[in-house]
């Protein structure tokens, strides 16, 4: 393969002499910059992603893809109804009935307000991760007719002081009206299992317990707080509820998944563009950096320029040079970005050094998931970049009259 003359020309400007040896340096720092902007974009983006992937996964591991419930008061009375409609919908994997209310847990130490979802124990584990999550008890322990049993979060068992065993008592604000008004309805669960989902959000204030002893500690009936169904595929959620609204109607409401967590999940796309944005700059102040390079290369080279335009080199020949120059700072620096941003997600995928306080931040430790689209979207924007970067410097450069650069030499 025959390679053209700007390609030697230029790659020789790029190997300063010693008296030239300043813009040399400038060009390895301006590779440098951008080597550091294509690493800190792979790194923040990957990271930014699998944290979103993370939550989404603990979300619809603890809830399902979608919820139906009624928009009047009371809740739902034909549920076997609706999911024996709803299961025929194509995508639809399971559905089952759930009971949602607030209620007070207390033990001999403590006292804390949580969430209490009643559920059908053989059906559940069908709609979302509840029996991948437990980690000490059962389960099918829910289903016992010989003790009421309660399921609670790691972080809520290490509040109550409460371990598989023991007792706690549940208080309903919702009770029965005596002479002193309304008085608040007890009834003590043996606590049969402890889960953990990874969010501390849920781990701190979430229980469960079956959906018969909750009907009866509410005194619901045969009467759900809603249906909640698992698809084969998470993506066409909001399709599916569309489908199941039109087919239930009014009063009851279907929510799919990227419904109920719009604005969390709204809140961490835009901050991933804006991250995209804002690391971008620092490409950019690299790129400005090639802009003075090349400038000092073609002052440099006046005479190399005009010596070349006279023995016959076109102006675009001479463009080209500078061209492949700038080029080839924004190619090198961005190969040594992409490599070193790909191995620090390996390693921080591998070894989860950084850690984070789970009540804050959701999540335990930094997620890290990397995207092929991603990489070759911050490989295409640094390269091109670059590329602008150059088209100043190489139009000077052209625009070069060999006969008045040479008149006094």
């Amino acid at each position: 393969m025959k390679l053209s003359y700007e390609f030697f020309i230029g790659l020789r400007y790029l190997k300063a002499k010693r008296k030239q040896f300043f813009i040399s340096f400038i060009s390895i720092i301006s590779m440098i910059g951008v080597a550091l902007g294509v690493w800190a974009l792979i790194v923040v983006l990957s990271v930014m992603t699998g944290f979103e992937e993370d939550l989404r996964s603990k979300i619809l591991g603890t809830n399902s893809h979608i919820v139906i419930t009624d928009r009047r008061e009371g809740g739902i009375k034909n549920y076997k109804e609706i999911i024996s409609k709803i299961e025929k919908i194509e995508h639809v994997a399971s559905a089952t009935p759930f009971i949602y209310n607030q209620v007070m847990l207390t033990t001999e130490s403590n006292v804390t307000g949580v969430v209490l979802r009643g559920i059908d124990p053989l059906e559940e584990g069908k709609v979302t991760d509840i029996k991948k999550n437990i980690k000490d008890g059962s389960l099918d322990a829910l289903n016992s007719q010989e003790k009421a049993g309660i399921i609670i979060g790691k972080e809520l068992s290490r509040r109550l002081i409460a371990f598989v065993g023991d007792k706690i008592t549940v208080v309903s604000p919702i009770g029965t009206i005596g002479p002193m008004g309304t008085i608040p309805k007890m009834k003590a669960f043996e606590v049969v299992g402890i889960f953990e989902s990874g969010m501390y959000e849920y781990d701190s204030t979430l229980a469960y317990i079956s959906i018969k002893n909750a009907q009866q500690f509410f005194n619901m009936g045969d009467v759900v707080s809603g249906v909640e169904v698992r698809l084969d595929n998470i993506y066409i959620a909001r399709e599916v509820s569309e489908k199941i609204q039109s087919l239930l109607g009014f009063p009851y409401w279907a929510r799919d998944w990227g419904q109920m967590n719009r604005n969390l999940f709204s809140a961490l796309a835009l901050e991933r563009v804006a991250m995209f944005i804002i690391l971008t700059l620092i490409i950019l102040v690299a790129a400005f950096n090639i802009v003075s390079t090349l400038i000092m290369i073609v002052m440099e080279k006046n005479k190399d320029i005009a010596i070349l335009m006279a023995m016959g080199a076109t102006k675009k020949g001479i463009m080209k040079i500078f061209i492949f120059d700038g080029l080839m700072i924004g190619i090198v620096g961005t190969a040594i970005g992409i490599v070193t941003g790909y191995i620090s997600c390996i390693l921080l995928a591998k070894y989860q050094f950084i850690t984070l306080p789970s009540d804050i931040y959701y999540i335990s430790h930094l997620p890290v998931k990397v995207k092929p689209f991603y990489i070759l979207l911050i490989a295409v924007s640094a390269i091109m970049v670059s590329f602008l970067a150059t088209l100043y410097p190489s139009y000077q450069a052209a625009k070069l009259d060999p006969a008045e650069t040479l008149r006094y030499e």
